[in-house]
């Protein structure tokens, strides 16, 4: 099983893009260590750094004909990855 769930792509992480840095979705108990080996093999690149953080599910209420709809979305941890410069990730090539 993969280290990387996916990539973040939304307009925050589109613009650090420019400035070398990318988003990824990874596995809760993925380490530094781990993501920094993932991303070098799958996408041959070379990792500066990189920055974990624990993203915790928010409450969701929806109002219904049948009543009030009660929820939470997951808790998932994200990575963000700094490139050395020059490498580049290229999410659309393979559109």
């Amino acid at each position: 099983m993969s280290i990387l769930i996916k990539p973040l792509v939304t307009e925050k992480f589109s613009a650090m893009n420019e400035h070398g840095k990318y988003g990824f979705v990874v596995e809760k108990k993925a380490n530094k260590v781990q993501i920094r080996q993932e991303v070098e093999r799958k996408y041959g690149v070379t990792v500066e750094f990189v920055n974990t953080m624990i993203q915790p599910g928010k409450s969701k209420v929806r109002s219904t004909k049948a009543g009030i709809i009660k929820g939470k979305s997951k808790t998932y941890k994200k990575a963000v990855v700094k490139l050395a410069d020059g490498d580049i990730i290229d999410f659309y090539s393979g559109i």
